[in-house]
């Protein structure tokens, strides 16, 4: 789709022009858990493959056309998966309830899982994954998992990095490379330019390459407009960006990719609130707000076929 190709985002001109012509469709993802928090968190965070499959399909039919997954352990919902076969079952169950929905799975795992079992996601065979650019060091609480709900635990504390490095990042990259996986780097400050653009040069990734932003995390880039423009001066040539704001930031920094010509996270995994002492239902309220503030912008949401055209995808969704 030539209208959705990669430009310069930070360049005066273009973005004027483009403001005339069109900025093109806007992929939505929807990051429907994470690798942290559960159902002690919010009802609807899905934790088993059915749960998952569930959540997918209120996402994609508000208007999502990638789902980013983090796969819980069968034998303890309140943990991350450590196998391939969790995953295969995850991605079976999202295909059979979403035939044409781009499957996209974390390789960063949750505070607790070896970066050997963070590389098992990948032999689940999803289109897309996750590329940290960078080691990850958080603080943060999980609260009390009540005996309500299954494999419950107390409230934990968490003070830990994920380490990783070069080496570990280009082992991804290739083990992606391998299996047919589009790398989506998560890229939490401009520092992380330097390794993707170093991994561009040696020829280890295909164009166009897709830039997460993320924004308002404990150890990423503030979540506002002036860093959110110095997030693009910087971007590669021949890349696409995505943005995703953490908590409250996730509507701003999100509205703002749509009006710069990027593309948007949604979903739980990043933000469970739609507003002060109000919950989100699920992961199809957040999906279908976006796509309304797309569309008060003029600009269409991408299905699937719109989306793995412009990501470089194959056309034919995977099988499982």
């Amino acid at each position: 789709m030539e209208d959705s190709a990669p430009w310069k985002y930070s360049d005066t001109f273009e973005w004027m022009e483009r403001t005339r012509t069109g900025f093109g469709p806007l992929i939505i993802t929807c990051a429907v858990n994470g690798g942290i928090q559960g159902k002690e968190s919010h009802p609807a965070l899905p934790e088993t493959p059915e749960q998952i499959a569930q959540q997918a399909k209120e996402a994609s039919d508000a208007g999502a056309s990638i789902i980013h997954i983090h796969g819980r352990a069968p034998d303890n919902l309140a943990a991350n998966a450590r196998d391939s076969h969790t995953y295969r079952e995850i991605n079976s169950r999202v295909r059979e309830a979403c035939p044409d929905l781009i499957i996209n799975n974390s390789s960063g795992g949750g505070p607790e899982t070896t970066m050997e079992e963070r590389f098992e996601s990948l032999d689940g065979m999803p289109e897309m994954a996750s590329l940290n650019l960078g080691p990850d060091m958080s603080r943060f609480r999980v609260p009390e998992r009540p005996d309500s709900l299954p494999d419950p635990h107390s409230a934990q504390e968490f003070d830990c990095i994920i380490p990783f490095t070069y080496g570990i990042i280009d082992h991804l990259a290739e083990l992606m490379a391998e299996r047919g996986i589009k790398p989506e780097m998560e890229t939490y400050q401009p520092g992380h330019f330097g390794v993707s653009r170093d991994m561009i040069a040696r020829g280890m990734l295909k164009p166009p390459y897709v830039h997460q932003f993320v924004m308002g995390y404990q150890t990423s880039i503030l979540p506002t407009p002036t860093h959110l423009l110095q997030m693009l001066s910087e971007l590669p040539e021949d890349s696409l960006f995505f943005v995703c704001g953490i908590g409250q930031f996730q509507l701003p920094m999100t509205t703002m990719a749509i009006l710069l010509g990027g593309h948007v996270r949604v979903g739980l995994e990043d933000n469970v609130y739609h507003s002060r002492g109000r919950k989100l239902t699920g992961n199809g309220e957040a999906v279908e707000r976006i796509a309304g503030v797309a569309a008060t912008q003029g600009r269409s949401i991408a299905s699937p076929a719109e989306a793995r055209e412009i990501l470089g995808l194959r056309l034919e969704p995977s099988c499982y």
